[in-house]
C-alpha cells in the first residue's frame, strides 16, 4: 500500500468518528487502492489482481500483520475486519468474482491425451481389445526339442515374469530331460500404467522372436543370431490403462552340433528375459503387475507430435487453437489414414476381388463417422462425410481416404460437444471424455440411445460403472500425479557424496511405490482419500528398504513396511514427494509449503514480485535451513505469503533431502513446529508431520480443495460455471460417501456430463 496518501485521502480518513464501525469500503479506498485498483484489478507497481479464496478471518489476519506496507500492524484489529470484510464481498473471493464476471463452460477441442485415445479407439476394431481384469503373469508353453510344434509340448503354466536364468538346466526336470534344446513360448498383454514412450528389450543368448502390438510384424527379430548379441530393443508408444497383445518365442537348439556327438557335448546355459524402461523408469524386467494372460488385439497409438494444452488455470484444458495444433492434426489424420490404407481390407472386411467391396468400404466408413461424432448421423451429415465420396462410380479407395480425412478434419470430431446439447449422445460424450478420455463405449451409447441418460441417477449409474474400468483407473492416476505435483519428470539427482546410493535405479523405484501407495490408498477397493495420510508404512523393494534402513531379502518385491514408526505422515512424507520438494543437499521448506499451501489446502498464492535465489548454507554455515528461510523471507512485502507457506513447509523439515528421518540438522535438533490459521482466524498449532498429515486428513478445506481439482481434472472447466452451489454439493457427497475417491470421480463425471443450469 502506498508511502504518500493524499491529503484528501488523509482528511477522509482523519474525520471517522472512531466509536463507530470501522468502514471498510473508505479504508480500502484511502489505504488500499492506490497499489491494489479500485476493485482490487491491480496497477503498474502492483499489476496482481487481488483475488483468491482465503476467508474474511484469514484475509483479516493477514491484513493486520502485513498491512499498510509503509506501517505494518499499524491497522486495528476492527480495521482489519472491516477492510477484508469489504474486499472478500466486493471482489475479491470466487463468489463476488462470479457475480462481477461470471464463469460459463467454454468450447473446447480435445486435448493431447483425448485425440490420441479417441483415435485409437476409432481404428481398435481389428479384434477385440484385451480384457484387463485381475488375472497377472503371461502364459507360458514349453516344448521338447527346438521347435514350438503342439506334439512337442511338455508344460503349461502361467509364469508372474519372464527373467529366467536355467543355467544349464531345463524349465522343468521331469518333463523336459534334454537339456542341450527346448523351446517355449508366452503370449499375454502388456498393461502400460502411464502413457509415454517404452523402450521394449529382449535379452537371451539364444533364438527370440518378440511380436508386441501387432500379431504379423515382429517388433524384435533375434531368431536367427548374429555374433554374441543378447540383447535386442525397440521403442514403442503406449497409452495408459490399455493392454497390448504380446507374443515372444524362445528356442534353444543344438547350435549346429552333431547329433552323436550330444553325449559327448558340453550343455550351454540359457537365459532369457523380457524386460522395458517406462517413461519414468530405468531398465527392468516387466513386472507382473504390468502382466496379463489374456490376448487379444493390437491398439493403435499415434505418434504424430501435437501442441501442448494450456494449463495456465491449473489444469489441463483444450481451448487454444493455432496454426500449429491445425497443423499437427491433419498431419496425424494422414498418420491414421495410412494405418487404414495398410489393413484396409482387414479393417473393412473385404477382399481386392470382392464383388461388394466398395459397399462394405462404404459401410465402414459411415460406422467410422459415426464412432468419431459420439452419435448416429444426420442424413445431411450422412451425405457430406460418406455418401458423396463414394456415389458416381468414384474409384473405392480414394473415397475411403477422402472419408476418413473429413471426418478426422471435421469440427465435429475435433472439437467437444457444446453445453446446450442435452440430448443422451452429448451427456454420453461429456461422460466419456471425463473419465476415460476418450470415446463413449457400446453400451453408454445403447443408454444414449435408448434415452436412459436423462436423469441424475441414470447419468451416475454409468459413471459408477466406468469408474472401475481401467482407463479410469489411468486418468485418475494422471490426476494424482497432478495434485502431488510430479507429473513431469523432476530432477531429483543429489549430492552423492552426501546421499550415496540415491541414483536414479532408487528414484525409479520411489515413482513406483508412490503410484502403488497412492493406488493402494484412494483407487483400491477400500477407497478412502483420508487414508493417504495414515501414518503406516510404504510400499519398497529390496533395493529401497537396504537404501531406507529396512530389512527385507534380497529380490524381494513391492510390499509395504513401516518407515520411522509413527513419524510420517503417509503420502505427505513419502519420500519421492519429499525429495521432489527439496535441493539437491538441503530440504527446502517453501517449496514443500507451497505444494502444501496451493496443492493440499488450495489456498491461492500470488507469484512472488521477484526471483530470488535461496541464501547458500556456505554463507551461514551455522544455521539450520529454518533459521536461513526465516532470515530470508522476513521482509513485510515477502510475508503476506511466506507466513502461510513457511510455517507449513517447517512441519516437515525432520525428513532430509531424500526423504530420510531426522533428529538435527547442522548439528542442531530439528525445529518441525508450524502451523496456519484456519478459515475461522483460529491459529493451529501443528508439530512435525504426523500432526500435518492428521490435521489435513480432516480439514474440511482439503476436502473441498480435492473435489475442486477432481472435478477441473475430469471436466477440464471451471467448476463455478456449474453453479454457485456446485463445489458445495460435490464436496458434501464427497464427504457423506465416506471419502471414496472413485465415486468422488464419479460424482465430478456426472456433473461435467448433465452440464450447467439451464437459464
Amino acid at each position: 500500500m502506498t508511502r504518500r496518501l493524499s491529503l484528501v485521502a488523509l482528511l477522509a480518513f482523519a474525520s471517522y468518528p472512531f466509536a463507530a464501525e470501522p468502514d471498510g469500503k473508505a479504508l480500502y479506498a484511502t489505504k488500499c487502492a492506490f497499489c491494489h485498483g479500485k476493485a482490487g484489478e491491480g496497477t503498474k507497481k502492483y499489476p496482481q489482481v487481488l483475488a483468491g479464496d482465503r476467508s474474511v478471518k484469514q484475509l483479516a489476519k493477514y491484513v493486520g500483520e502485513t498491512m499498510p506496507e509503509d506501517d505494518p500492524g499499524s491497522l486495528t484489529a476492527a480495521e482489519s475486519e472491516a477492510v477484508s470484510a469489504y474486499l472478500h464481498d466486493a471482489f475479491y473471493s470466487p463468489v463476488a468474482r462470479d457475480r462481477l464476471r461470471p464463469a460459463r463452460v467454454e468450447l473446447s477441442r480435445l486435448t493431447v491425451r483425448q485425440y490420441r485415445n479417441a483415435v485409437a479407439d476409432l481404428v481398435g476394431g481389428i479384434r477385440p481389445a484385451p480384457v484387463i481384469d485381475d488375472k497377472r503373469g503371461l502364459k507360458g508353453e514349453y516344448y521338447k526339442g527346438r521347435n514350438l510344434g503342439r506334439g512337442n509340448r511338455a508344460l503349461e503354466r502361467t509364469d508372474a515374469t519372464v527373467a529366467f536364468d536355467w543355467d544349464k538346466a531345463t524349465p522343468d526336470a521331469e518333463k523336459i530331460t534334454e537339456p542341450h534344446e527346448f523351446a517355449a513360448q508366452w503370449v499375454g498383454s502388456v498393461i502400460a500404467e502411464e502413457t509415454g514412450t517404452y523402450d521394449i528389450t529382449v535379452k537371451s543368448n539364444h533364438s527370440v522372436t518378440l511380436w508386441f502390438n501387432d500379431p504379423d510384424r515382429p517388433l524384435l527379430d533375434g531368431w536367427v543370431r548374429s555374433g554374441n548379441v543378447i540383447e535386442y530393443t525397440a521403442s514403442v508408444s503406449l497409452l495408459a490403462g490399455r493392454a497390448y497383445p504380446v507374443k515372444l518365442h524362445f528356442s534353444k537348439a543344438k547350435q549346429g552340433v552333431d547329433d552323436k556327438k550330444a553325449a559327448t557335448r558340453p550343455v550351454l546355459p540359457a537365459f532369457v528375459s523380457l524386460n522395458w524402461k517406462p517413461p519414468h523408469g530405468t531398465p527392468e524386467a516387466i513386472p507382473n503387475r504390468c502382466l496379463s494372460p489374456n490376448d487379444g488385439g493390437p491398439t493403435f497409438v499415434a505418434t504424430t507430435p501435437l501442441p501442448p494444452d494450456d494449463r495456465s488455470l491449473g489444469w489441463e484444458r483444450g481451448t487454444a487453437v493455432s496454426k500449429e495444433w491445425d497443423s499437427a492434426t491433419t498431419d496425424a489424420a494422414l498418420e491414421v489414414l495410412l494405418f487404414h490404407v495398410e489393413r484396409l481390407n482387414t479393417l473393412a472386411k473385404t477382399t481386392d476381388t470382392a464383388s461388394d467391396r466398395a459397399a462394405k468400404m462404404k459401410a465402414y466408413c459411415h460406422t467410422f463417422a459415426e464412432r468419431a461424432f459420439r452419435r448416429p448421423l444426420t442424413a445431411e451429415e450422412k451425405t457430406r462425410y460418406v455418401d458423396r465420396n463414394f456415389d458416381g462410380g468414384k474409384e473405392p479407395d480414394l473415397a475411403f481416404k477422402r472419408s476418413l480425412l473429413f471426418v478426422l478434419k471435421s469440427p465435429l470430431f475435433l472439437y467437444r460437444e457444446p453445453p446446450t446439447a442435452t440430448d443422451g449422445y452429448a451427456v454420453a460424450a461429456r461422460l466419456a471424455f471425463a473419465l476415460w478420455d476418450t470415446l463413449p463405449d457400446a453400451e453408454l451409447l445403447k443408454a444414449a440411445a435408448n434415452d436412459q441418460l436423462k436423469t441424475r441417477e441414470q447419468v451416475l449409474k454409468q459413471a459408477t460403472r466406468m469408474a472401475s474400468d481401467p482407463r479410469a483407473t489411468a486418468k485418475m492416476r494422471q490426476f494424482f500425479h497432478h495434485w502431488l505435483n510430479v507429473e513431469h519428470v523432476h530432477d531429483l539427482a543429489k549430492d552423492a557424496k552426501k546421499f550415496p546410493g540415491f541414483d536414479a535405479a532408487v528414484i525409479a523405484d520411489l515413482r513406483t511405490s508412490l503410484d502403488l501407495f497412492v493406488e493402494d490408498a484412494a483407487l483400491g477397493k477400500e477407497s478412502d482419500f483420508r487414508k493417504l495420510f495414515a501414518a503406516g508404512g510404504i510400499p519398497v523393494n529390496d533395493r529401497l528398504a537396504a537404501f531406507y534402513g529396512v530389512t527385507l531379502p534380497v529380490g524381494t518385491g513391492f510390499r509395504k513396511v513401516p518407515l520411522d514408526g509413527d513419524k510420517r505422515g503417509g503420502v505427505l512424507t513419502h519420500p519421492y514427494l519429499l525429495a521432489a520438494n527439496a535441493y539437491t543437499a538441503e530440504t527446502s521448506p517453501i517449496h514443500r509449503g507451497v505444494f502444501l499451501t496451493r496443492g493440499v489446502m488450495g489456498m491461492f498464492l500470488k507469484p512472488p514480485p521477484d526471483a530470488v535465489a535461496p541464501v547458500p548454507p556456505d554463507l551461514h554455515p551455522k544455521l539450520t535451513t529454518r533459521e536461513r528461510v526465516t532470515m530470508q523471507t522476513k521482509p513485510a512485502n515477502c510475508q503476506t505469503c511466506h507466513v502461510v507457506i513457511n510455517d507449513l513447509g517447517f512441519t516437515l523439515e525432520h525428513f532430509d533431502a531424500v526423504g530420510q528421518y531426522r533428529a538435527t540438522d547442522n548439528g542442531k535438533p530439528v525445529d518441525a513446529t508450524g502451523g496456519l490459521f484456519d478459515r475461522s482466524g483460529k491459529a493451529v498449532k501443528l508439530v512435525g508431520a504426523a500432526e500435518l498429515a492428521k490435521f489435513v486428513a480432516a480439514n474440511p478445506d482439503v476436502h473441498r480443495a480435492f473435489a475442486s481439482q477432481v472435478f477441473h481434472h475430469a471436466a477440464q472447466q471451471p467448476i463455478r460455471a456449474y453453479g454457485p452451489k456446485a463445489l458445495d454439493e460435490l464436496t458434501e457427497r464427497f464427504t457423506k460417501g465416506q471419502f471414496d475417491v472413485r465415486s468422488l470421480f464419479a460424482e465430478a463425471a456426472t456433473l461435467t456430463a448433465t452440464g450447467p443450469p439451464r437459464k
